[in-house]
């Protein structure tokens, strides 16, 4: 494999790491707070849709990804393919934790309204706040995005 064909592989990484990251991050941060979802059904007579609507929370940062993904689609150049796949990866990563953490903070929301449901709303800020990264990563990757080689969808 020639070196013009490695820079050209993780090019094309590069475009789809923010998919792959961010819906892997999901899978994780769903999972975790549908577990907690899950537990407290058995704990309360009511309110159980904010549960599983917070269970779903960490599932935006597959959609971020999927975006930046199709910002990055182009036709593949040596010159493009660094910054795809450095900005991807980062970009992939960012999503990817913050998924698995927003899930977490829904988990402790969760955990935490069963017992005292009057607080939802102020539970569930941090999973809001751990949100804001995602977008900050999610708008960094399209901005950034835009100035690499063939920044126009291809």
């Amino acid at each position: 494999m020639s070196m013009e064909s490695l820079i050209l592989m993780l090019g094309w990484a590069g475009i789809f790491l923010p998919t792959a990251l961010g819906a892997i991050g999901s899978i994780v941060g769903c999972a975790r707070a549908g577990q907690a979802a899950c537990g407290a059904l058995l704990d309360v007579e009511s309110g159980y849709g904010r549960f599983v609507g917070a269970s779903a929370l960490p599932s935006s940062q597959t959609i971020y990804g999927i975006v930046v993904t199709m910002q990055f689609n182009r036709p593949m150049t040596v010159d493009a393919a660094p910054g795809l796949f450095a900005i991807g990866l980062l970009a992939g990563l960012a999503l990817l934790f913050s998924a698995i953490l927003q899930g977490s903070c829904c988990a402790s929301a969760i955990n935490t309204t069963k017992s005292k449901p009057e607080v939802f709303g102020l539970s569930i800020a941090p999973a809001a706040i751990v949100e804001g990264f995602a977008v900050f990563a999610f708008i960094f990757a399209m901005i950034v995005g835009g100035g690499i080689p063939g920044g126009t969808a291809g």
